[in-house]
């Protein structure tokens, strides 16, 4: 993003524009419906900003522009249509310490003027950092389709209705209330009136001061592996309801952009063998929250059913008698197999596929190491950088092919992921030399489809990072 969006207060602070020409008025158009004292300075104006000045919306100074003109101006307008006085003025206008924009010359303004949705005081700006002016006006006309023109009548009146609204408690309950106004009561009572819709406030606040304090929910939400592209739609919508967002260590930052601006967001992180919020601490603040009324999202990393401890947390939310919703997320074997160009499954292959965990909360955990050493086998490993030498010595210790491919995938989907091809004989050291910073997913038989030809050299090769698009001589 290279600029920044941000509403700027001009009522009653100068906004000066240099210039008379067609690329003055088009802007005047928008600058006059603002509240700021707007000065235009040219030698020579359209008629449409005589008739301007005329009627007093805005100040006309007939000659070129000087040195300190634009003292004390908030913004800056060089509209000349020729780029040298738009230089000249806008030069002047940097030292008199105005933020400065030259139209149509995107390199050498301080800002741009977006698109403008008008629905005052609703406001919508489309901005295209001036890649696609085309693009931002189809917008703007879509959008205003949309928005019906008394959008702006409501919202004037609901803005002088703040105030009150705040007997409600905050969150879920003021949300319902301004949505019920907006989308039910306010539309309703338009053609009354102001007065009509005012008292159609006082009774909706009225009615909802009065109703039962509603218990809250609990949306067990799978965050998916890191790549905000593969949450659900359904993972959306439930984090911009949200109040509450109680999120794992491993959702991702760009996930968390996601949820409402308003939403109290609280790290119940645990990392393996490390610092950890422990289990009931987490069940205590999702039933804590729900109680209060709140609408809490608990935002696991992947799938909540995979590895999530999700049994204890619903126990604690049923025994509270609150509701609850699980939304699926794509767990990490998933991305991580579409990533490497493999399938889980394959016939005449594997019928079958096992997730397993590298460790549980009593330490490394035990499998079936002999079934999972026979030739054949596909098992998806979580939380088994730690667990390595481990897993590795089992298999082995079971009659397991010291050449049998393994896969690691480190920060799966995400732009720093890893692939790295090795044997199971060097599975240790592989995993302590490559310095493995972020969580990661092993697969047991299974390569990157580039390089699947190549398997009986694996055992003899270096560990190579292999990044999906990478070419098999590469690779190996």
């Amino acid at each position: 993003m290279k600029h920044f969006p941000i509403f700027l207060a001009v009522e009653g602070r100068r906004i000066i524009l240099a210039g008379g020409g067609d690329a003055a008025l088009a802007k005047l158009r928008l600058l006059l419906k603002t509240e700021a004292k707007l000065t235009v300075i040219a030698a020579q104006a359209a008629p449409e900003i005589h008739a301007w000045a005329d009627a007093s919306r805005l100040t006309l100074i007939q000659r070129t522009m000087e040195p300190g003109d634009t003292m004390c101006a908030a913004l800056f307008y060089a509209a000349h249509d020729d780029a040298k006085e738009d230089a000249r003025t806008a030069k002047i206008a940097h030292r008199d310490g105005a933020l400065v924009n030259i139209v149509d010359n995107l390199l050498e303004s301080q800002f741009i003027t977006p698109a403008i949705v008008d629905r005052d005081p609703v406001t919508i700006a489309i901005g295209t950092e001036g890649a696609a002016p085309v693009l931002a006006r189809a917008i703007k006309k879509d959008l205003e389709d949309r928005l019906p023109t008394s959008l702006g009548t409501l919202a004037r009146i609901g803005k002088g209705f703040r105030a009150m609204a705040e007997k409600l408690s905050y969150g879920a309950a003021r949300r319902n209330f301004w949505s019920d106004f907006y989308f039910n009561a306010g539309p309703r009572t338009m053609h009354q009136g102001e007065d009509a819709i005012k008292d159609a406030l006082f009774t909706l606040l009225h009615n909802h001061l009065n109703e039962d304090v509603k218990q809250g929910h609990i949306d067990i939400v799978g965050a998916g592996p890191g790549d905000p592209d593969l949450l659900t739609l359904k993972a959306r919508k439930a984090l911009d309801k949200a109040d509450v967002v109680i999120f794992d260590q491993l959702v991702t930052p760009n996930i968390l952009e996601l949820a409402r601006r308003e939403a109290i967001m609280i790290n119940a992180g645990k990392t393996g063998f490390g610092t950890a919020m422990a289990q009931e601490d987490i069940n205590a603040l999702i039933v804590e929250h729900g109680l209060r009324g709140h609408h809490v999202v608990r935002l696991k990393a992947g799938d909540p059913t995979v590895f999530g401890r999700l049994d204890e947390e619903i126990n604690a939310i049923t025994t509270a008698d609150l509701s609850y919703t699980i939304v699926p997320g794509i767990t990490a074997a998933s991305a991580a197999v579409a990533n490497i160009g493999q399938s889980l499954t394959k016939r005449g292959r594997n019928s079958s596929v096992r997730f397993i965990t590298g460790h549980d909360t009593k330490g490394y955990a035990d499998h079936d190491w002999k079934e999972l050493a026979k030739v054949g086998q596909v098992a998806a490993i979580y939380m088994g950088k730690k667990s390595a030498r481990f897993i590795q010595g089992r298999l082995l210790m079971h009659g397991a092919d010291p050449s049998t491919p393994v896969t690691v995938i480190e920060n799966v989907s995400r732009p720093d992921q890893r692939v790295i091809t090795t044997a199971l004989s060097n599975l240790e050291p592989t995993i302590t030399n490559k310095n493995l910073s972020g969580p990661a997913i092993m697969f047991l038989g299974l390569v990157p489809r580039a390089i699947t030809q190549q398997l009986h050299q694996l055992c003899k090769a270096d560990v190579q990072d292999v990044p999906p698009q990478i070419s098999t001589q590469e690779a190996l």
